[in-house]
C-alpha cells in the first residue's frame, strides 16, 4: 500500500472513531496532538543547538569519548 494511500486509509478510520467519541475525548486527543507537536519542536531546538555547539566546540573521537567516561 502507498504512504499516501495508507496514509488516508488511517485517516478515514479515525476521523469515522473521532465522530462518535465523547467530547472529553476529542479534547483529550487534541491535547495528546498538541503535546506531540510541542515536543517536536522542542526536539528540533535541542538538535539546532547541538550543531551550533558542535561547530562552535568541535566534536570528540568515539575513543576520546570513551577515555572521558573512565
Amino acid at each position: 500500500m502507498e504512504a499516501t494511500s495508507k496514509k488516508q486509509v488511517l485517516l478515514t478510520a479515525i476521523y469515522a472513531r473521532l465522530e462518535q467519541a465523547y467530547e472529553g475525548t476529542l479534547e483529550e486527543v487534541l491535547e495528546l496532538l498538541n503535546a506531540s507537536e510541542c515536543e517536536d519542536e522542542e526536539d528540533i531546538r535541542d538538535a539546532i543547538a547541538e550543531l551550533e555547539d558542535a561547530k562552535i566546540n568541535g566534536t570528540l573521537t568515539w575513543e576520546q569519548y570513551k577515555q572521558e567516561l573512565k
